[in-house]
């Protein structure tokens, strides 16, 4: 078993490079194409995957050091994200307007039968 491990870890490399290469916005990708890079992780085992993981792409500094936000947007859960919990607060506030606006016309109606 032992003696297949290179073989895993290379193949491991190799997909991972493969779907950060796949999964990068063009206009991050450097130096080439980004269909470029594709190829040259996968005709180049060991060396494509490595050359794209350090020289292929814009990476940000780790770290929260003040430079700002990054350019991607990070994910952000629905009930984290504001703008979702206000569109839901206004969705209530109309719900709640046309139910006192049923219930005031269903009052008048009621009234003239």
């Amino acid at each position: 078993m032992l003696r297949y491990l290179p073989f895993l870890l290379i193949l491991a490399l190799t997909i991972y490079a493969f779907i950060d290469c796949l999964n990068t916005p063009e206009e991050e990708v450097k130096h080439l194409p980004k269909t470029v890079w594709v190829l040259i992780i996968l005709l180049f085992s060991i060396v494509g995957p490595v050359v794209w993981l350090f020289a292929g792409r814009k990476r940000s500094a780790v770290g929260g050091g003040g430079g700002g936000r990054a350019r991607r947007q990070q994910w952000v859960a629905p009930d984290d994200n504001p703008e979702f919990l206000n569109s839901l607060r206004e969705e209530q506030e109309k719900n709640r307007d046309k139910d006192r606006d049923k219930d005031k016309d269903g009052g008048k109606d009621g009234d003239k039968e």
